[in-house]
């Protein structure tokens, strides 16, 4: 397997020192990849694997919701049972290459009744399938972790354990958080840790004793300092934050930001927004780290149709290690589009696409108007990152 083993430890430390950092900073960037040319318009499929030794490759996906249309697709009528492969099928190379592939679980697993919007609970069969496809980490705190209550959060919890995936964010107790609140990913020698936070829970309590990381500054910071104890090289905060269906982040997103990179974080995804935002690689020197952040993932699969929501962005990290110090030596991104397809009736298949292999293949498409949604899809979202991303550009894999 590809995969190093990964460990749940609490606390995990950064060896290195809070930083001051100021976005304005931005005339000693520099285009950023030591490997790839981005001269080409065609990267080679073969450069996506990373196999040489002291490296880690990360992939970050968007949001996987499980709207009720998903989950009537998702149904055999013949085995009455429910199955989520086919919409991983086109994605699934891309998303089984990195070491770690880490998503956002925007639904419980709560058991039936299986429902989508406005509080969720989806087939146990959705996460299996990404496991299946490469996801090695779901993050669990998010706006819709509290849908059903005590029962949602700690099944949820249970389902992931128990088909081995990783998660943080959401806990059965403190003495849960406690323990495993800080995961922490190894490959060769590099450490990396991940935490998880929401903005809210829609307004629905907490339900005792589970516990749910909520965006609080004085909470994160306490956890950044106790990170520091395990000498990490990196740490990675996820965020559920931001206002749904805007596609620049808002002045809290960039403070709180700003905030987390100033006390120890190196790298921060975002999600909530269901629609993509710029992301930012900022190098750093001999006396300030680097950073990267990507504001907001967008949709990876949700029954959205509406224009920009229909799809999302992965979020493609390389690091490397040489002479003890770790940095970032690759950042880029991979355009995704979902594709809804007409099975019968109301009955729809859904299959998330590597937009760019598809934006030459309208024979592909039964209808020619999704074909045209895909390509509009594609047209907004390279018109806003290359608009306003920082030293990130898209990959664009072998075309065949």
């Amino acid at each position: 397997m590809r995969k190093i083993i990964s460990e749940y430890f609490f606390s995990a430390f950064l060896l290195f020192g809070i930083i001051n950092f100021g976005f304005a900073q931005t005339d000693t960037l520099i285009s950023h990849d030591n490997t790839t040319n981005y001269a080409k318009d065609t990267i080679p499929t073969s450069e996506l694997d990373i196999t040489k030794f002291n490296t880690m490759s990360l992939l970050f996906i968007g949001d996987i919701m499980g709207h009720g249309p998903q989950i009537r697709s998702a149904y055999n009528f013949k085995t009455k049972n429910y199955d989520y492969d086919t919409v991983f099928y086109y994605i699934k190379d891309i998303m089984s290459k990195p070491d770690f592939t880490i998503a956002n679980l925007e639904v419980t697993l709560a058991g039936p009744v299986y429902k989508g919007y406005p509080q969720f609970s989806s087939p146990d069969a959705l996460a299996q399938a990404g496991k299946n496809a490469g996801i090695d980490l779901f993050v669990t705190a998010n706006n819709h972790c509290c849908d059903r209550r005590l029962q949602g959060i700690n099944r949820t919890i249970d389902v992931l354990n128990t088909l081995n995936i990783l998660h943080t964010g959401t806990f059965k107790n403190k003495d849960a958080r406690d323990t495993t609140n800080l995961i922490i990913l190894t490959k060769d020698s590099i450490k990396v840790g991940l935490l998880n936070y929401t903005y809210g829970t829609n307004g629905i309590p907490i339900p005792k004793p589970a516990v749910v990381n909520l965006i609080d500054t004085a909470i994160m910071h306490v956890d950044i300092n106790k990170s520091k104890k395990d000498s990490l090289d990196k740490l990675i905060i996820i965020l559920h934050f931001g206002t749904e269906y805007q596609s620049h982040p808002n002045k809290a997103q960039t403070d709180l930001v700003s905030f987390l990179f100033d006390k120890g974080a190196d790298i921060i995804i975002g999600s909530h927004p269901h629609v993509i935002q710029k992301m930012m690689y900022l190098p750093g020197n001999d006396s300030i780290k680097e950073h990267f952040v990507a504001y907001s993932l967008g949709n990876f699969v949700s029954n959205q149709r509406k224009t920009k929501t229909d799809g999302g962005v992965t979020a493609r990290l390389v690091l490397k290690k040489r002479k003890g110090k770790t940095y970032i030596d690759t950042s880029n991104y991979i355009l995704t589009w979902v594709y809804k397809k007409v099975r019968k009736g109301d009955i729809y298949d859904y299959f998330i696409l590597p937009a760019a292999d598809y934006e030459n293949k309208k024979k592909f498409f039964k209808n020619p108007t999704d074909f045209k949604k895909m390509k509009l899809y594609l047209k907004n979202s390279r018109q806003l990152l290359n608009e306003e991303n920082l030293n990130v550009k898209e990959l664009f894999p072998e075309q065949d």
